[in-house]
């Protein structure tokens, strides 16, 4: 047909706070100055992609003294299923809308009876409230989880304008779904509708597919030809290298981490062995502390495993090791549900643990205290008793960031030479709204209703940084995507509320950049990053030509413009050289020189400033010239890095940093270099050749 670009195989995707804000330093404190989260965000409208809304939630009444609709916004709430617009839509939430037709077309029918789902923007899963009242939420106060985490609530940019757009749906086992088909109409509609935001906490799972056959890559490509800031989920298959997702250079891709808080669960055992674990329990639990063996076949915590014949395990608290089996907690919480058990307490590594809300009471411990709760288990004489005191909120006494074992770590295995995920953010157990009418646990069982609700992933860190990049965008509205991004990537920290490294959880090991990116966002650094670096869809079309697309492939992915060309070099180059604020160098086999060029956004039109180097184990790093001088306002410069390689290693990754300092700011891009001379003849380090 006329008009249609290209066509590919749509597929089915995943979707992927009362302290989280305070904790990243943007504070409702406003005893000096009007807190900065208060100071902007009028004017954006930040467009969500995901499973709805719940209109009703306090997080999206309208902020006091808020302004008109921005004339330009041009998108419409659309009546449907329980969602009247002209009651549910006001001057925060501007814009629903809903796509089924994807789903439906892969699914069937949505079947009204025997699926909850509203054909409506109205969010059922909750997923959707919850992202969006994070990422722009209005100010809530006491908000609490059964008066866990109680605090003010609220997004990360409480005054920006909300647009919802329902992508994702439940199916008859109340997982998500999210088409392709129905992805790519609510890009289309976001972009003419006019948002300046858009958070996507959704993705695919590895192995990738070419950007040009995803309905994420096509659509953020084009929301960044408009200008359109795009941040995506880095995705939730962590602790493993190379399964991160959304990884074109034109969007953002966030990690997930913890904040300082944590939910400390005391367990005592006879009243003479204290545990302290994490767990979201709100009443004290008391039984018989039992071993699964007495109600699973070898003891393993899974449903296929209970014994039927066996008595019930009401009044009993089972202890389940992720080992045996091994168990998923989910498996395992199944499990003692099956078995009408009254409690649940789940050992596993300390480096995976991150507490949920389940339908069963979950206490979770690490091994060696799971050990020593067996171990007192055995040598009972008879069933001790068991009590687990309600959960403590505890503030600032963990060091914290920690990165989720969960969170997804490069290297990308589709563009390696692109640094993702770029940034981390909060994504561990954050509070936020939640749908009445949906049960916490979204298991038909529970019976409980919240207005409130904890969720981890890095669906969750993604409108973290969504909302911070409505800040930069109101405080400086001619920034680009990549200006935005820049400033995120390069005002990163990498350490810890105890000044020492962040932690990769998964393992026991400091954070590298294929766990963090450049590391933790810093919203008040990024507001004032002193230099960016800029992109243009020159220099990304450029990138698709190095990683051996065709012009026909790229055709398929750029929105046709007046001026815009899609065409190739005929020899192609490395990506190194495209301007990205981290580097990357996948396979460093000889010496190799790089060009970056930044552009100051300072508040000094005179201004100088001074590279500091950390190298890459093995690699020797040169910098010219070692200062840039500025005399103008947005005035551009450029550096250029020389990397020589100094070792013998093949597979190998080594980090390091280049950082620019003026004497108030702070530019720093990460370095990632993979030398690769194993192979080479004896003099090949010596030989040097340039990729400009």
């Amino acid at each position: 047909m006329e008009g249609v670009i290209s066509v590919f195989r749509s597929k089915t995707l995943q979707l992927h706070t009362t302290r989280s804000w305070d904790f990243v330093g943007l504070t409702l404190d406003n005893n000096k100055v009007t807190p900065l989260q208060l100071a902007f965000g009028d004017d954006i409208v930040v467009g969500m992609f995901d499973t709805g809304i719940w209109p009703e939630s306090e997080s999206f009444w309208e902020e006091p003294r808020m302004k008109p609709i921005p004339s330009t916004w041009r998108g419409e709430c659309v009546k449907g299923d329980r969602f009247d617009p002209k009651t549910n839509c006001n001057r925060k939430l501007i814009g629903a809308r809903y796509y089924l037709k994807g789903f439906e077309e892969e699914n069937g029918p949505l079947s009204m009876s025997g699926n909850p789902e509203y054909q409506s923007p109205r969010d059922f899963l909750g997923h959707g409230t919850h992202t969006a009242s994070t990422a722009v939420g209005s100010i809530v106060k006491n908000a609490s989880f059964f008066g866990l985490g109680l605090g003010t609530a609220r997004g990360g940019a409480p005054r920006a304008r909300l647009a919802v757009y329902k992508i994702c749906w439940a199916n008859e086992e109340f997982n998500s779904v999210c088409s392709e088909i129905d992805i790519l109409a609510a890009f289309d509609d976001a972009l003419h509708d006019g948002v300046h935001i858009i958070s996507a906490s959704f993705g695919p799972r590895p192995p990738m597919l070419p950007l040009f056959e995803t309905s994420a890559g096509i659509g953020s490509f084009h929301a960044m030809q408009l200008g359109i800031t795009v941040a995506f989920s880095a995705g939730n298959e962590g602790p493993d290298p190379s399964l991160v997702t959304n990884v074109a250079p034109w969007s953002i891709s966030v990690a997930a981490s913890s904040v300082d808080r944590m939910f400390r669960t005391q367990i005592l055992v006879d009243n003479s062995l204290s545990i302290m674990g994490e767990s979201f329990l709100p009443t004290e639990i008391k039984g018989k502390l039992t071993d699964p063996s007495m109600y699973f076949e070898h003891g393993v915590c899974n449903s296929d495993n209970y014994m039927n014949e066996s008595k019930s395990a009401v009044g009993k608290v089972v202890v389940c090791f992720s080992t045996d089996g091994p168990t998923l907690i989910d498996q395992a919480v199944a499990a003692v549900k099956t078995a009408n058990a009254s409690g649940l307490i789940f050992v596993e590594p300390m480096t995976r643990q991150t507490a949920d809300v389940e339908i069963v009471p979950t206490v979770y411990v690490n091994f060696e205290q799971g050990t020593q709760i067996k171990n007192y288990l055995f040598e009972s004489p008879s069933l001790p008793r068991v009590r687990i005191i309600p959960t403590k909120t505890i503030i600032g006494k963990s060091p914290a960031p920690t990165v989720a074992d969960f969170s997804s770590r490069g290297p990308s295995s589709l563009t390696p030479d692109i640094l993702k995920p770029d940034v981390t953010a909060p994504g561990v157990s954050i509070l936020a709204a939640w749908p009445h009418d949906t049960s916490p646990t979204l298991s038909p069982s529970d019976e409980r209703r919240v207005r409130w609700n904890f969720q981890s992933g890095t669906s969750m860190s993604c409108p973290h940084v969504s909302g911070v990049a409505a800040l930069i965008k109101s405080a400086h509205p001619r920034w680009s995507p990549s200006a935005i991004r820049s400033a995120l990537i390069t005002t990163a920290y990498t350490r810890d509320t105890t000044s020492d490294s962040i932690l990769a959880g998964g393992s026991m090991k400091v954070a590298d950049p294929f766990d963090i990116g450049a590391g933790h966002i810093n919203p008040l650094k990024a507001l004032d990053p002193g230099l960016v670096y800029e992109m243009k869809t020159s220099d990304y079309i450029l990138f698709l030509c190095n990683i051996g697309y065709t012009q026909e492939n790229i055709h398929k992915m750029v929105l046709p413009c007046p001026g815009v060309d899609t065409s190739c070099p005929k020899v192609p180059k490395s990506n190194t050289n495209i301007n990205y604020p981290s580097i990357t160098v996948s396979n460093l086999k000889s010496t190799m020189t790089i060009k970056r060029t930044v552009r100051n956004v300072g508040h000094k039109k005179n201004t100088i400033y001074f590279a500091s180097i950390v190298k890459p184990d093995g690699v020797e790093v040169f910098i010219w010239p070692r200062a840039l001088i500025f005399s103008w306002f947005n005035e551009e410069n450029s550096y250029y890095v020389t990397l020589k390689p100094l070792k013998k290693s093949q597979g190998r990754y080594d980090f390091g940093e280049i950082v620019w300092l003026d004497g108030f700011h702070k530019v720093r891009s990460p370095l990632v270099v993979c030398v690769n001379t194993t192979d080479d003849s004896s003099d090949s380090i010596a030989r040097t050749s340039s990729s400009i």
